[in-house]
């Protein structure tokens, strides 16, 4: 049994029909962002760890060259 399905038969086990009922009709508030409160978890980051991950050089950029001397 996965996770999900352990977690409906905790529900229906600690709640009654009309509690379930409102849970239900709440979490597709949720999911039709009617709840701006209220938002999903967002996974993308789980799955694509490295996606568009840079950092700004804190360093600003150089006004001239570097130039080297030769002896």
């Amino acid at each position: 049994m996965d996770r999900i399905s352990r977690f409906v038969v905790w529900i229906c086990s600690k709640f009654n029909r009309e509690q379930i009922e409102r849970i239900v009709k709440d979490l597709q508030d949720i999911l039709k962002n009617r709840n701006p409160e209220i938002k999903p978890k967002d996974d993308f980051k789980e799955k694509h760890p490295n996606y568009r991950d840079f950092s700004v050089d804190p360093n600003p950029p150089l006004k001239e060259s570097l130039k080297k001397s030769q002896k």
